[in-house]
């Protein structure tokens, strides 16, 4: 699992090695019983606080991502993914409402915007 962080971004650091945990955990780069590494190690990788990768550990166990057992690890649960993969649905289905109102009132047609769509997805 590569974690990149940006000391530069206003996301803090936490949320930002939080947020990458996540997408590999929904991207399946990580499955359920998949171990994290250690506090320390992985604290020691990205050159962060413990605290900060302790923080992240937590909060990915309270919201069902990850299950951290004393003495042995933390490792993935996929109890969440379906959860996580429906926000993410909403939200891009809120950025296509607010592309198809400014659509309609641009008078671009269901069939203008479909081709659109199409090209624009296969260019990224």
């Amino acid at each position: 699992m590569k974690i990149l962080i940006s000391n530069t971004s206003d996301i803090p650091l936490y949320q930002q090695i939080k947020d990458q945990i996540k997408d590999a955990i929904l991207k399946e780069e990580l499955v359920e019983n998949d171990p994290l590494p250690s506090i320390r190690a992985f604290a020691n990788d990205l050159k962060v606080s413990v605290l900060t990768i302790r923080r992240v550990y937590e909060e990915l166990e309270q919201e069902g991502f990850v299950i951290s057992q004393v003495g042995i690890g933390t490792f993935v649960s996929a109890s969440n993914i379906e959860l996580l993969r429906d926000s993410r649905r909403r939200l891009v289905e809120q950025k296509m409402q607010d592309m198809i109102q400014t659509a309609k009132a641009l008078d671009i047609t269901k069939e203008e915007l479909n081709a659109m769509m199409d090209i624009l997805y296969e260019e990224v």
